[in-house]
């Protein structure tokens, strides 16, 4: 198995700046790598994938169901790098926001269910996740000027150290509706980071986060030939082609290592 050393190298060879990683062996007893200076990283896009699990907790105790329909009002609206298939008056079930938000990273959905759960009882339930320091604190904006949030009470949080928690904790089903979230996640139609750095037959079910100077990329690994592993990059590089080629060599070089065992 590859080293915290060989990690910092990869790292440093593809260009990725301090960025934030962790990387864990699923179907091996073996530790958790991390590069982590414990300095705060705003997970963009990354804190969707508490939210769909703070949603599946809600559903779990019965507070939501997956089928309930939901009016997506303009007050949520906001920019998508995808043309959003939501639009006002439309009226959408939880379970489809849900994978909205997890395969095409849309905005609008996550306003939506924000507004469904509530930011402070989704971030109770993603304490009760374990997930300690995430919250929930204002709804997404797709670029400036920021959508209009009287509710906002600061940036939401999400560590990448939690991410690969919750990642590790779907891919072994421990979390609400795994399997399901799993699959979205396997949905992802964003695949230009790390994903370009994989080989056929590898799969990658997984989430990323994009702000001016924020880029991110983790999820559930699995190997053409065998192997499954977490692994979560929070980078403080600028969300361009130069930064997605960047995480593509951080995952060949690492992904050689895995495979040589």
């Amino acid at each position: 198995m590859i080293d915290s050393a060989e990690v910092a190298i990869a790292a440093d060879a593809a260009g990725l700046g301090s960025a934030t990683i962790y990387l864990a062996a699923l179907d091996r007893e073996r530790p958790r790598l991390a590069l982590d200076s414990g300095r705060p990283i705003y997970p963009a896009s990354m804190i969707k994938v508490p939210l769909a699990a703070a949603t599946a907790s809600a559903v779990d105790a019965g507070r939501v169901r997956w089928d309930d329909p939901i009016e997506v009002l303009a007050a949520n609206m906001t920019f998508n790098d995808a043309p959003s298939p939501l639009e006002p008056g439309y009226v959408a079930t939880v379970i489809e926001l849900v994978e909205l938000m997890l395969t095409r990273s849309d905005n609008v959905a996550t306003n939506v269910l924000m507004d469904v759960l509530g930011r402070e009882p989704a971030t109770v339930d993603a304490h009760a996740l374990g997930l300690r320091e995430t919250a929930f604190r204002r709804k997404l904006s797709g670029k400036l000027p920021l959508i209009d949030d009287p509710a906002a009470t600061g940036r939401n949080s999400h560590p990448a150290r939690e991410a690969a928690d919750l990642f590790e904790g779907i891919a072994r089903g421990s979390m609400p509706s795994s399997l399901l979230l799993h699959r979205f996640l396997r949905g992802q139609v964003w695949n230009t980071k790390l994903s370009a750095g994989l080989e056929p037959g590898d799969r990658f079910a997984h989430k990323t986060g994009d702000t001016d100077d924020t880029s991110h990329d983790g999820g559930i690994l699995e190997l053409a030939g065998g192997g499954r592993y977490v692994i979560v990059v929070y980078s403080e590089l600028a969300s361009n082609d130069e930064t997605d080629a960047r995480f593509a060599a951080f995952m060949r070089r690492i992904r050689s290592r895995l495979v040589e065992g």
